[in-house]
């Protein structure tokens, strides 16, 4: 199993580059970085190639609709360059909220558009004249659909390091997750409860998996998780409550009602009567009810928190679910004890 870690868009972005050696030097295998409606996660993963040696560097996520298709397989390709291969693209639809509210762009036909972006992708990494015509790609651009005709295939000046740049889908409801497991090299979900994963994605990974090309690596299945290594118990019960409110966040805030991927999620974990009290909880002001709302067993299922038998324990229900790269969070008080938290871990997965 991989041990990566998940860096913040808020903060001091250099400090938290110069602490990663440290955590490399730990154990950590590699680094995902966010983007949403912040600083841009290219120009973050550009520095941290530089900063790092051997960590894997994975986007989490840039989103298909504020870039085409062969910007991100351009951007992909020089991030690959300058890490020395060590990139991973982790794409994602996200959300109408950040998508029309902040680019100003349609979101619509995410499965349609993340198919197309994927087959434009691998078309510009193999370095072949670039020639599709979609449903929603056109390149190039045809006169029918308003194009002066001037537009010709071209392919990428540059050789690419690979020509199969390890893509990974960020997907939670079940078409995406069949797409995640036929097309895709990583599936990352959130709140992954592994106990549950079975009964809330099971059906989906069989049917991608079914399509699956034969010559494809076995899917990674990438998992986050908040994780914190201690016998004190007010650490312990701080940490907790960290995630309670991450929970409520998501479940309560994260989209529209009866438009929230995540608290659908919490539906097919079996809690469909909690997730709807937080959420209304959340959506009328009452945040911190919403927090106290949260399950414990949510809250527990979907963290490493507690004394270190009790996180052994949950890294081997982990792996036996299926994870095989686990994202997580350290929530320990200093930046020494995270490291040391990270690289306990990393024996605990061998």
């Amino acid at each position: 199993m991989r041990i990566g870690m998940p860096i913040t868009s808020a903060g001091d972005f250099h400090e938290t580059a110069e602490r990663l050696r440290e955590y490399e030097a730990g154990g950590l295998d590699i680094v995902f970085v966010p983007e949403a409606y912040t600083f841009d996660g290219v120009s973050q993963l550009g520095y941290l190639a530089a900063k790092t040696s051997t960590l894997r560097l994975c986007s989490s996520i840039l989103n298909i609709y504020s870039r085409t298709p062969t910007l991100l397989a351009m951007t992909a390709a020089g991030l690959d360059y300058v890490s020395g291969g060590r990139f991973m693209l982790g794409l994602g639809a996200s959300g109408p909220q950040v998508i029309e509210g902040f680019h100003g762009v349609r979101h619509d036909a995410p499965l349609a558009r993340t198919r197309e972006v994927v087959e434009i992708c691998h078309q510009v990494w193999q370095r072949r004249p670039v020639e599709f015509h979609g449903t929603h790609y056109d390149i190039p651009l045809s006169t029918e659909k308003g194009g002066l005709g001037l537009g010709k295939p071209l392919k990428l000046v540059n050789r690419p390091v690979r020509d199969r740049i390890p893509l990974v889908l960020a997907a939670l409801g079940p078409k995406n997750v069949e797409l995640a497991a036929e097309l895709f090299d990583g599936w990352e979900p959130l709140f992954y409860f592994p106990e549950r994963a079975a009964d809330a994605f099971g059906d989906a990974l069989r049917a991608g998996l079914a399509k699956r090309p034969p010559q494809a690596p076995p899917l990674d299945i990438i998992v986050d998780a908040k994780l914190l290594i201690s016998e004190d118990d007010d650490e312990l019960a701080a940490a907790q409550q960290k995630v309670r409110d991450h929970l409520a966040l998501y479940l309560g805030g994260m989209g529209a009602r009866g438009k929230n991927f995540y608290n659908d999620l919490a539906c097919r974990f079996g809690f469909a009567d909690a997730a709807t009290k937080v959420q209304n909880l959340f959506l009328s002001g009452q945040k911190k009810a919403a927090a106290t709302a949260i399950p414990q067993e949510l809250v527990d299922g979907v963290s490493l928190i507690g004394p270190p038998t009790h996180v052994a324990e949950r890294l081997s229900t982990f792996t036996a679910s299926g994870t095989t790269t686990l994202n997580v969070t350290p929530l320990a008080p200093t930046h020494h004890r995270r490291v040391a938290d990270i690289t306990t871990l990393r024996e605990y997965a061998g």
